[in-house]
């Protein structure tokens, strides 16, 4: 496989400096939340054993991971992420837990030269939403894909469904300054919100019995990792690493009560709505 131009260069830069370094620092964190989406992902798209499986936006390679020891040692799983600092994790990983049948690479998944037709089956825990063109990225990771091979993936639904995802940028909105309306088309956390985009994008990439099933999952973290959680990571994370430190202050003093309704004995636990994305090539 080789490595051709890359159209993203915003997200390389988020992905590959603060954003990237932060979802590093915080694998367990992250793993821990996640964990419902790594199982969800896995049984859509798992192609049976020995089966070659494409993991799009690996990060830290938790799914990656997850499917290599599902399919076996006569298996392969592949994941891709821009993030270099990722990739160095989940790479690292692999070695330490000794899974020979899992590998990673950083690239951009919408134009990297994938061999046609090696993987049974793409699957992605929240990868797929960041790209400046999803139909060439689409159409790119299809032409991976064997006919027939399956799509998995799950996105976020709205903001206006995610008030635990969102409850942090609304608590820290007063004390930054006023942003712009958001645009639905850019790549970001919520950009495949509509449903019916979704099936858009992926019919107009050359996909095939496509299925948006709604999926509210419930999920939970540890009491003292909630803060860690909310303060590091998406746009308030960001923030907090470019205010001044009385802004930062008062950020951090107004994030505590913005979550007391998801807190209950000893954990935070909120509802994730999402769409479960099936397909074929």
């Amino acid at each position: 496989m080789e490595q051709s131009s890359q159209p993203n260069l915003q997200q390389a830069a988020l992905w590959n400096d603060g954003s990237g370094k932060a979802w590093v620092d915080l694998q367990p964190v992250l793993d821990e939340v996640l964990a419902p989406f790594e199982r969800l992902v896995v049984d859509a798209g798992y192609p049976g054993e020995g089966g070659a499986v494409l993991d799009i936006g690996c990060g830290a390679g938790a799914t990656t991971l997850a499917m290599a020891r599902r399919v076996g040692k006569s298996g392969r799983c592949v994941g891709v992420d821009i993030s270099e600092p990722l990739v160095a994790l989940a790479t690292a990983r692999a070695q330490a837990e000794r899974t020979a049948n899992a590998e990673f690479v950083a690239a951009d998944a919408q134009t990297y030269a994938f061999e046609p037709g090696r993987f049974d089956a793409v699957v992605s825990r929240f990868g797929v939403m960041f790209f400046d063109d999803p139909v060439a990225a689409f159409a790119n990771i299809r032409r991976a894909a064997r006919p027939g091979g399956r799509l998995a993936f799950v996105a976020w639904r709205s903001p206006a469904e995610n008030d635990f995802m969102t409850a942090a940028a609304r608590a820290a909105a007063p004390f930054l300054p006023p942003a712009p309306p958001p645009d639905p088309n850019a790549p970001g956390q919520f950009a495949f919100a509509d449903g019916a985009k979704v099936s858009r994008i992926l019919e107009a990439s050359g996909w095939s019995s496509i299925e948006v099933e709604r999926a509210d999952v419930r999920c939970e973290t540890s009491e003292d990792n909630l803060m860690t959680y909310v303060t590091r990571l998406g746009p308030v994370g960001a923030a907090l690493r470019e205010v001044d430190r009385a802004t930062a202050e008062k950020i951090m003093a107004s994030l505590p009560p913005a979550f007391a309704g998801f807190r209950k004995d000893g954990a935070a636990r909120f509802n994730a709505a999402c769409w479960l994305v099936k397909a074929l090539a």
